[in-house]
């Protein structure tokens, strides 16, 4: 099992930006595929993006694409979001994920390991 902890979440305006970490522990990290998730309150858990364990694939939800990049450095078994233009609609508690795997997937249920959670709170 990896432990997950994000961090760098806030407070910050619309069009804004921030960088989330995700900082990984325990079981190998670089042979597992990450992603990144979010929930709004009254919302289901949706997908934002993910990476491969190489990072030479990535995937991204439409509603994020061109402003959110993920990426990682398994030297120091840490994955980050780099989101711009924040808006409004992008508030949301964001998770990090890992899989048992290196390939990308988007799907809730192929992630094993979870974090708590960073909020992210765009003011308009």
């Amino acid at each position: 099992q990896v432990q997950l902890v994000e961090s760098g979440g806030g407070l910050v305006q619309a069009g804004g930006s921030l960088r989330l970490s995700c900082a990984a522990s325990g079981r190998t990290f670089s042979n597992s595929a990450m992603g990144w998730f979010r929930q709004a309150p009254g919302k289901d858990r949706e997908f934002v993006a993910a990476i491969s364990w190489s990072a030479t694939s990535t995937a991204y939800a439409d509603s994020v694409k061109g402003r959110f990049t993920i990426s990682r450095d398994n030297a120091k078994n840490t994955m980050y979001l780099q989101i711009n233009s924040l808006k409004p609609e992008d508030t949301a508690v964001y998770y990090c994920a890992a899989r048992n795997v290196p390939n990308v997937s988007g799907r809730t249920a192929d992630f094993r390991s979870w974090g708590q959670g960073t909020q992210v709170t765009v003011s308009s």
